[in-house]
């Protein structure tokens, strides 16, 4: 079975790609960081209109007609970029809350006791009184508690999608460290040449494309299982590359002005949205043991 995106999705991710680059550059990367991580609703709507939130909608309502191998490209072009925002729970409530497709609308879901942009949010599913603001890790993710547990499961979908802005994350902390690695230079080579550094960014790569594999499989098969493994993947994908691209770099990834330890710190908040790690090994080890992998 071939998992290769097909021309038309390599587009499609091209595309979403080339939107970013001219709508969410570096620039506006650091205006979002010091803005609070505030929506940018000009841009929301912007990916409204590409259709980013109606992507799975049918044609016959107005969406693209697509589905989750298609959303899964988008959301890690999304990823790659650091773009702030309840994405996710948007997409998820296109075709439900109107307004949402066209991104006129911003959509928020609690994922265990805590809650993302509630402030910027028009609309919050499964809403729980008594919610307060607490600090975030990350600048472009303000995040509020909520007295205790929603009692609904992050969707499967949801997930899956996440993993895939893990993925984004991943790999573009993989692309900062080989661009480091081949312009620094240290005794006279680049730091890139250095057996410790080429070993630091295979590991690197080889967690991009084992993620990227599985998130791209589960995309197709859609089982619960498989979505599971996938997010597992994609977490320590995002993570482990993030704190290796830091020790590529060196102490100029460790200042504020790099972006590297952005991409760790919406590792480390995206690996919270949904099940725990540890109920997602439960699943795992529960199918396997029962034989339904």
């Amino acid at each position: 079975m071939d998992f290769q995106p097909t021309a038309d999705q390599r587009a499609l991710q091209q595309g979403v790609r080339d939107l970013l680059a001219r709508r969410f550059d570096r620039e506006a990367l650091r205006a979002a960081v010091d803005a609070g991580g505030t929506l940018d609703r000009g841009l929301w709507r912007a990916l409204g209109d590409a259709g980013f939130f109606a992507l799975r909608l049918p044609e016959a309502e107005g969406g693209v007609g697509l589905g989750l191998p298609e959303a899964v490209l988008l959301f890690e072009e999304a990823g790659r970029a650091l773009l702030p925002g309840p994405l996710v729970d948007t997409h998820l409530a296109a075709g439900v809350v109107k307004g949402a497709a066209d991104g006129e609308v911003v959509v928020t879901a609690p994922y265990g006791s805590l809650v993302a942009h509630l402030a910027d949010a028009d609309v919050v599913r499964h809403p729980h009184e008594g919610a307060t603001p607490i600090r975030s890790v990350d600048p472009l993710t303000p995040l509020h508690r909520l007295p205790g547990p929603t009692p609904h499961p992050y969707p499967r979908e949801g997930v899956l999608l996440t993993a895939a802005e893990q993925v984004g994350t991943a790999a573009r902390t993989l692309a900062l460290a080989v661009q480091h690695a081949c312009e620094r230079v240290q005794f006279g080579q680049p730091v890139g040449g250095f057996q410790a550094v080429k070993h630091l960014c295979a590991q690197m790569f080889v967690r991009v494309e084992t993620a990227r594999t599985a998130v791209y499989a589960a995309a197709v098969t859609g089982t619960s299982v498989e979505c599971a493994a996938a997010k597992l993947l994609a977490d320590e994908a995002a993570v482990r590359n993030a704190r290796d691209c830091l020790q590529v770099c060196g102490g100029m990834g460790f200042a504020w002005e790099a972006d590297v330890h952005l991409h760790l710190k919406r590792a480390w908040v995206r690996a919270g949205r949904g099940p725990s790690k540890a109920e997602t090994e439960e699943e795992l080890a529960a199918a396997l043991l029962g034989g339904t992998v």
